[in-house]
């Protein structure tokens, strides 16, 4: 019975998160969710940003999951890349919780969705890192720095997607293919 509050809890203060921001939410609003008592919380967890922890460790779980599925070892880099990186747009699309605490840390800068974000960031950063990696030994694409590389191409992606769609319509899978194919691909291609 305790394992099912428990996920009561994580699905009720993802749920809140998703609508109204880590910020907005409170434990009060999470207990009212879960149909638990507000101290039936506290036996689980110390406080609402360790709720966000576990919340954002299974996400990036999920997230990896995405990308791993998404690539073919008999594929080109480039052919991979850009699946996981439409793999994770579809999973952007799809999930409320990532659109809501990105739009968070941008326009309020909340300190621990800043923290969050930093760390799916750096999950998926070290994630193409290894892909990068591996193209570099096979000879696939030139010499470079593979941290960088995932960086630039993840700050380029999170661009494209979020602040493009701002004021135009969304990019469609070939558009961002084309794009980054231009941007990328291209220039490291031998």
């Amino acid at each position: 019975m305790a394992i099912d509050r428990k996920q009561l809890i994580l699905e009720a203060a993802k749920k809140s998160f998703s609508l109204f921001g880590y910020k907005a939410t409170t434990m009060d609003q999470v207990a009212k969710l879960a149909n638990v008592g507000k101290g039936t919380i506290y036996t689980f967890f110390k406080s609402k940003e360790e709720i966000l922890d576990e919340i954002v460790t299974s996400l990036i779980r999920d997230m990896k999951a995405e990308a791993e599925n998404a690539i073919d070892p008999n594929s080109r880099f480039d052919e991979n890349i850009h699946r996981v990186l439409i793999r994770l747009l579809e999973f952007r699309k799809s999930h409320q919780l990532t659109i809501k605490l990105f739009q968070e840390e941008r326009e309020i800068g909340t300190k621990a969705v800043v923290d969050v974000i930093q760390r799916v960031e750096q999950a998926i950063i070290d994630y193409m890192k290894g892909i990068i990696q591996d193209a570099i030994d096979r000879g696939e694409i030139k010499e470079c720095n593979p941290e960088i590389t995932a960086f630039v191409m993840l700050k380029t992606y999170v661009a494209l997607i979020f602040d493009w769609e701002q004021h135009h319509p969304p990019l469609d899978k070939e558009e961002m293919s084309d794009l980054f194919k231009l941007y990328f691909f291209e220039g490291l291609s031998k």
